[in-house]
């Protein structure tokens, strides 16, 4: 039949009722065409009532009634029977048909109408044509409206799983060879090419975000997938290709490298591995996300050769054609396809996608003998050219297009469609659930089938091969953020995959064989002895390596990652006649570096490989000492150096079981040269490496300290010299860590001092204070410390410095070394009269207590310096205040006397000061009176009974202080207000 009609019953459940719904489904040919349900569904799949209903048909074919289609029965009717079929067809349904039969009546009864031209009358039970069109039922409206919402919630609440889901349906509906698949990837494509999005990041300058430009990379990868389907019609392609240009032509197409032009050969070049490429950026034509698809619609799977490879496992060339080059066929006689790789790797996966593995599995069979005859052949080219390139050092040799990060991902290709063939399905094991928690795939081994080859190949180890041969390649890095970062990510998706393979002795083969290839391979390798200076770096690879060799073949292990260590772009300058790459000159004039975004990340996974090889060296030695000599080569950044040291003390110091000694060296000659690295260089993680290296240090043992203490000079400043390194290899804690025998604490001790004495001289500033106290139990070594002090005090310190100083001496015990430092500290210092809450009025009030407590002649002596150092009229009558208070010298000193009298104000030395005081008091008013508002009046009333107080300490001191108050009133007179309060108050 053509068309199904049914009811489906939905059975209640605790929240919802029975409901009853009408299904209508239209098919042909084993499609169905058109669906119609009661529940209104508003998806792009079918909704379970229309399923069920299918399923009822092909499962109870007999239940189902077959009628002829209503036309047929129609036309066994009279005229009477059929008045009454359409009188009760319309009083059955007269609210939905009346209106349509009304109008369709007048058509009938009118003689020029429409329907009138046409002879007969539609059927929609009777099916199509056979030359009709006949494809899946796909409710368009439905498609856009989805993509349009997933679009508009920019990645939010898992829009992007979605749109990756439509994806998958698209791969999917091509795999069933639907034509629907490329009908729903237009749908998709029209709503990408509408997002309002792209005008606004156009406008702004800004890239597309990093989730919604991978959307757009599938998309353009499923568009190549559409266009070469081997078995699609000229016209289908055609039409294709004119939305294709419409789309790729509208400014909004996002770029297919981000942001950026790009130098990428077209997809239909053959393999063009020239370095005389001097287009410049600017005249390269742009290319859209589209441009690979258009440029996929000029290939066609017309070419014998191709065919016979796809169609057949055993087509080999004739034994007497083996011997000379040929184009077509390798030595054994296997068909070879040379072929643009990622354009020959985007036709494994059309066939792959439309519904042809083992298609897919022979012509990738043919690419891989392609690649390996390719890496012979560059292996005897370097052969050739090794003596000159290693003298120079550098080559220009390199692939402008990397297969790795490349858009058409052919590595992943290849490697997906070999170990398909290899998968294990377990039992009832249904697809991924949504949680993500898939188990890892497992993989056998399924010999190659080959007219010719030797049998112990299998689809897996060549999947293997290829992804080495793969990551392996030397390549440029590309221009722009979009681009290297895809390296980046595109390299992690292939070594997890690998990571997914068991290793047992058929793929340690294959993997050993490749490793030596690679470090064999000259510049077409990128563990290849020169490499060019732009080279994108191995060192996440060579780090899967490592660990995949070394249970198997560890030297082969370290040669491997140990020359992979190189980071050629930060060598500070590049060879010369390395001129190959045009487009990066501009920006390696200005800076040393080309613009590679990605550094950051690609210093980290240096640093990774260089972590994984000491861990893996614990306990030797000499392999450390290897891998050593690699980082402090290779590795420029000391936060990496840092952090590596910091790793290798870790894995060195186990909690739970003893030191390993040669780890812990290497983390302190590490750190040693992180020390050297970020002496002379502002670091802000400065003083934790310096604490860390004294903690290394100490772990090592106190040969270590002794060294750092003796070497300081070379490591750290003066201040962390004495402040942080000296007083923590001084401190208890260490004594005790290292349980140190008496010889041995007093070594320790007069490292130290030597230490201190020397950073003392060198920066007396910033260190003489921790001099004394690391001095303090050796009298000679205290009296050089306290001498270096004096000396410099004249001239290199400050009197916040001094001040520090000499209260320490006091707190010592040494009073009038105290006094002397003190009175060093008051030449230096300067107070203003306004200066009343200045940090220092502290000290000084301390120094002057001192000089009381310590008598007579200190207090003259230290006098003279307050006045001329002291302007501030409050500060002074404090002091004055102080020394009249008690009598001086109670410190006492022995060998002094004292006369224990209080001391008059009227006799040297507090006269000269009474007076300074006075007068700062006279200078105070004039200034203050000079820009005076009415809110500071009642202020300035009490600062001048303050200044009474003072004054009336002078003998004559009631007349001084009632002629300075008539002289205020004169100056004055014209702040009237003011003037009336200074009368009111003083008279």
């Amino acid at each position: 039949g053509f068309h199904l009609s049914g009811t489906v019953t939905e059975p209640a459940t605790a929240t919802e009722p029975e409901m009853t719904y009408k299904v209508a489904i239209s098919f042909d040919r084993c499609k169905i065409t058109s669906v119609t349900c009661g529940c209104g569904n508003k998806d792009i799949f079918y909704c379970a009532h229309v399923v069920a209903l299918s399923l009822y048909r092909i499962r109870k074919p007999d239940q189902v009634k077959l009628r002829l289609p209503i036309s047929e029965t129609l036309f066994q009717m009279n005229r009477d029977q059929l008045q009454k079929f359409v009188q009760y067809l319309i009083t059955a349904h007269h609210t939905e048909v009346l209106p349509t039969a009304q109008k369709l009546a007048d058509e009938i009864l009118s003689s020029n109408s429409e329907i009138n031209q046409v002879h007969g009358a539609p059927d929609p039970t009777a099916g199509a044509s056979i030359d009709d069109e006949n494809c899946w039922h796909l409710d368009e409206e439905q498609v856009r409206e989805q993509v349009k919402l997933f679009l508009s919630q920019g990645g939010y609440y898992g829009s992007g799983k979605q749109l990756n889901s439509m994806f998958a349906k698209v791969r999917e509906m091509l795999r069933m060879r639907d034509s629907n698949g490329a009908r729903m990837l237009t749908l998709i494509t029209e709503q990408f090419m509408a997002d309002p999005r792209l005008s606004l990041w156009r406008q702004q300058g800004t890239g597309i975000t990093e989730k919604c430009r991978q959307l757009w990379d599938e998309l353009g990868a499923l568009w190549v997938c559409v266009v070469l389907n081997p078995h699609c019609k000229l016209e289908e392609k055609s039409c294709w290709l004119r939305q294709l240009r419409k789309w790729g032509e509208m400014d909004v197409c996002p770029l297919e490298d981000g942001n950026y032009g790009n130098e990428l050969p077209n997809i239909t070049n053959a393999l063009t591995q020239s370095s005389g490429h001097s287009q410049d950026s600017l005249a390269r034509p742009r290319r859209t996300v589209f441009t690979r698809a258009i440029e996929g619609c000029d290939l066609h799977w017309q070419d014998s050769h191709l065919q016979r490879i796809i169609s057949s496992d055993f087509y080999v060339s004739p034994s007497y054609q083996r011997e000379g080059e040929s184009l077509l066929f390798n030595s054994q006689g296997q068909p070879l396809w040379l072929e643009h790789v990622p354009t020959a790797c985007a036709r494994v996966d059309a066939l792959r996608s439309h519904g042809y593995p083992r298609e897919a599995l022979r012509l990738t069979v043919a690419i891989i003998n392609t690649l390996r005859l390719q890496q012979q052949r560059q292996l005897e080219i370097y052969k050739h050219q090794k003596k000159e390139l290693l003298q120079r050092g550098a080559t220009t040799i390199t692939n402008l297009e990397g297969w790795v990060g490349h858009p058409l991902n052919p590595i992943g290709c290849l490697f997906l469609t070999l170990t398909e063939a290899c998968r294990l399905e377990e039992e009832n094991c249904l697809e991924i659930s949504d949680a993500g928690d898939s188990k890892p795939p497992v993989y056998q081994h399924v010999p190659v089938v080959t007219g010719s080859q030797d049998g112990d190949e299998s689809y897996l180890s060549l999947a293997l091969e290829v992804a080495l041969m793969g990551m392996g390649q030397q390549r440029v890095m590309p221009e722009g953020l979009y681009a290297q970062d895809k390296v980046c990510r595109n390299e992690e998706q292939i070594i997890a995959r690998l990571q997914d393979l068991e290793l047992d002795p058929v793929l340690v083969q294959t993997l050993r064989k490749q490793c030596i290839l690679l470090l064999e391979g000259g510049p077409f390798s990128g563990l290849g002895e020169v490499i060019h200076r732009e080279s994108v770096p191995m060192h996440t690879f060579a780090k899967y390596l490592f660990s995949a060799l070394l249970p198997h073949d560890a030297d082969l292990a370290y040669k491997l990652a140990l020359r992979a260590m190189r980071l050629p772009v930060l060598e500070t300058t590049a060879p010369s006649g390395d001129v190959s790459h045009p487009h990066h000159l501009v920006s390696v004039v200005p800076s040393r570096y080309p613009r590679w975004f990605t550094l950051g990340h690609l210093e980290s996974q240096q640093c990774e490989l260089a972590s994984t090889m000491l861990t893996a060296a614990k306990g030797d030695m000499l392999r450390l000492r290897t891998v050593l000599e690699a980082i402090q080569k290779n590795i420029h950044s000391s936060s990496l150096i840092f952090k590596l040291a910091q790793d290798a003390f870790k894995i060195a110091t186990p909690a739970d079981s003893n030191s390993d000694t040669t780890l812990l060296n290497v983390a302190l000659e590490l750190g040693l040269q992180v020390m050297r690295m970020t002496l002379s260089t502002l670091n802000w993680r400065r003083r934790e490496m310096v604490r860390w290296l004294v903690t290394c240090a100490t772990e090592v043992g106190v040969r270590a300290l002794v060294s750092i203490l003796q070497s300081w000079y070379s490591l750290f400043t003066p201040t962390e010299a004495t402040s942080i390194v000296a007083a923590t290899v001084m401190s208890h804690n260490t004594i005790l860590r290292l349980s140190l025998d008496y010889p041995q604490r007093e070594e320790l001790a007069s490292c130290a001092r030597t230490l201190a004495l020397q950073c003392a001289m060198k920066d007396p500033q910033n260190c003489a204070l921790s001099a004394l106290t690391l001095c303090e139990k050796d009298h000679i070594a205290f009296e050089t410390a306290y001498q270096i002090v004096i000396d410099a005090a004249s001239t290199g310190m400050t009197y916040t410095q001094l001040f520090t100083i000499a209260r320490y001496m006091e707190h010592r015990g040494y009073p009038l070394r105290a006094f002397k430092l003190a009175s060093l500290a008051m030449t230096h210092l300067n107070l203003a009269y306004n200066q009343d809450t200045h940090p220092a009025i502290n000290d000084v009030l301390w120094a002057c207590a001192l000089s009381h407590s310590l008598g007579k002649n200190e207090l003259a002596a230290i006098i003279p310096l307050v006045v001329k150092s002291v302007h501030c009229a409050t500060v002074l009558s404090d002091i004055l205040r102080r020394c009249t208070m008690t009598a001086p010298g109670l410190a006492g000193i022995p060998g002094r006397r004292n006369s224990g009298k209080l001391m008059s104000t009227d006799k040297a030395p507090l006269r000269q000061l009474l007076d300074a005081t006075i007068s700062a008091y006279i200078n105070t008013t004039h200034s203050r009176l000079t820009h005076i508002s009415p809110r500071h009046y009642g202020e300035f009333i009490e600062f001048l009974s303050k200044a009474r107080e003072t004054f009336l300490l002078a003998q004559d001191g009631h007349i001084q202080f009632a002629q300075f108050i008539d002289n205020l009133k004169q100056i004055y007179k014209g702040k009237k207000k003011l003037m009336l309060l200074v009368r009111e108050r003083f008279g």
